[in-house]
């Protein structure tokens, strides 16, 4: 028989605004993205120099992760099996746009470096695990909408066969300075919630 799993906890982004557990945490009366995932950050306490460096869609998916995961007690110091399954619409095209750009800037002889390495969506993946040491499968989803069904399936396969212990899964889409959004959540077989797609889809509206 299966074993049953469950949402630990789950953290959202968007509209300025941070909620973990359907609690808000900060809120920012700007509307820019810029400035209010900044004064996020300071007021999270996140300690993480290179987020600064970050693209947009990375500093949104950081920020949601450290504040879920550190409400875990998830220890940055010590490894741990936890998967990583994010998805999203947009992919990395707003820092492909930056890259174009670039690419097509006259004043400048060769497109950034600093940019390109962030023409992936996974990348943002590879900031988290590099905090907080996690060494487990990853994997960043494309489609149209945020697709529950999919992440309930693919992590409970995860749990099923013992690649992870814990699963961190959702949706962060960034597409511009006021169209961004994320909604990160935590399951294991331990938890108050169930893990099943309508519970997924109503923490997701909420």
């Amino acid at each position: 028989m299966n074993p049953s799993y469950h949402i630990k906890s789950f953290c959202s982004i968007k509209n300025s605004q941070v909620s973990l557990n359907g609690n808000v945490v900060f809120e920012s009366n700007t509307d820019s993205f810029s400035e209010f995932i900044k004064a996020a950050y300071k007021d999270q306490n996140t300690k993480y120099p290179k987020f600064f460096k970050m693209d947009n869609l990375s500093k949104l998916a950081f920020i949601a992760a450290d504040i879920l995961l550190k409400n875990e007690n998830i220890d940055s110091e010590q490894d741990h099996n936890i998967a990583i399954v994010f998805s999203n619409k947009s992919s990395s095209l707003n820092t492909d746009r930056k890259h174009q750009e670039s690419i097509q800037n006259k004043e400048s002889y060769y497109p950034s470096p600093a940019v390109f390495v962030y023409t992936l969506p996974n990348i943002c993946i590879g900031e988290i695990s590099i905090k907080y040491k996690l060494y487990s499968e990853n994997s960043f989803f494309i489609f149209d909408n945020f697709n529950a069904e999919h992440l309930l399936n693919y992590s409970n396969s995860l749990l099923s066969t013992n690649k992870a212990n814990q699963v961190l899964c959702g949706w962060v889409e960034f597409d511009s300075e006021n169209n961004y959004e994320a909604f990160l959540y935590l399951v294991a077989e331990d938890g108050k919630i169930k893990h099943s797609k309508q519970d997924i889809i109503t923490l997701y509206n909420t």
